[in-house]
């Protein structure tokens, strides 16, 4: 266990710069959800229509296109009208859309936020500043959970509080990418010297 910890702190001291990389994404993304906050939630209702119409069509694809008859087609019909369906709506009821797609992301927010604060707890004998890891995972069930509780406010405030989970989270990542930046320096100091 000890070592699979210590190989993922190792692989991710060596890839500091990516966690920084999504950190500086993030923080742009947040301002751009503060200065256009009507076109990113147009964005947000149009990418999501668009994923779920694509994802329907493929499904009635693979069931028009099918050689076997051992699989239940009917399941891919089924999630095929609905993806399709789902992409038709978001295109022409965007506000409908704006809503559910609150409950997706309240529920994606508190998913990824627990998984990140069991991170944290995983690797706090590791690193130090596993704290920044946890508070981002604090920051994302918060989010999920005051999205879940209040979705009606309004879309914009989704986006606004998109917006600043971006924000925070990316600031998060990029002090988390210099404490394992600092990290990888200190495990290359070590194989130096047990080199030596």
């Amino acid at each position: 266990m000890a070592n699979g910890m210590t190989d993922a702190l190792e692989v991710l001291s060596e890839n500091w710069w990516a966690i920084a990389l999504r950190g500086v994404v993030g923080i742009m993304t947040g301002l751009l959800a503060f200065l256009l906050p009507l076109p990113t939630l147009i964005a947000l209702v149009w990418l999501f229509g668009a994923y779920a119409f694509l994802d329907g069509l493929f499904n009635l694809i693979a069931v028009a296109r099918r050689r076997t008859h051992s699989r239940p087609w009917w399941a891919l019909v089924f999630s095929g009208i609905a993806g399709v369906a789902t992409g038709v709506i978001s295109f022409v009821w965007p506000g409908i859309t704006a809503l559910v797609l609150v409950y997706l992301v309240a529920a994606w927010a508190l998913i990824t936020g627990v998984l990140e604060i069991v991170a944290a707890v995983r690797l706090r004998k590791e690193i130090q500043g596993e704290w920044l890891l946890a508070l981002s995972g604090v920051f994302s069930v918060l989010l999920g959970a005051l999205l879940a509780v209040a979705p009606g406010p309004g879309a914009i405030a989704l986006v606004w509080y998109l917006g600043t989970f971006a924000i925070l989270f990316g600031v998060l990542l990029v002090a988390l990418s210099f404490r394992l930046r600092g990290r990888q320096e200190e495990m290359r100091s070590q194989r130096a010297h047990a080199a030596a």
